[in-house]
């Protein structure tokens, strides 16, 4: 089991199933939201993510149309994203994971909107915008 939670610590989260392939966003979106070159995310089944502790500090701001970004008010840490197209599914930002989750990156996406002054050097597969949909399964 993955666990996890902010930087103040209110909000805390347990992860009872497989991780989605480790992928890289360089979307201005993504950029913005954590302030960075890229966010690191990969998703997994809403069934296997439970909050355990400070579900009343989660905001959910719709960064666009049918997309939801999930951080605590409190410290503003980016705790996951969810979509109405896939409510199945949560992209949980791995950066707030308390360990390893046992994967490893396997691809940049919207390399096409990356930021300027970030060389991408890793040798991961790229792709110009959305990955294919095996990118966001859990356990692919």
């Amino acid at each position: 089991m993955l666990t996890g939670g902010c930087l103040c610590g209110a909000v805390r989260f347990e992860i009872a199933g497989t991780l989605g392939p480790i992928i890289y966003c360089h979307c201005s979106m993504c950029r913005r939201a954590t302030g960075s070159a890229f966010a690191t995310n990969a998703s997994v089944l809403a069934s296997a993510f439970r909050i355990v502790a400070g579900a009343s500090s989660i905001t959910e701001y719709e960064s666009s149309a049918g997309s939801v970004r999930a951080f605590c008010a409190r410290c503003g840490s980016p705790l996951y994203g969810r979509m109405e197209a896939y409510p199945f599914l949560r992209r949980v930002r791995l950066g707030t994971l308390d360990g390893d989750p046992g994967g490893r990156s396997v691809a940049n996406i919207w390399v096409g909107s990356k930021a300027e002054w970030f060389t991408i050097a890793d040798g991961l597969e790229p792709f110009e915008a959305e990955p294919p949909d095996a990118y966001g399964a859990p356990g692919a």
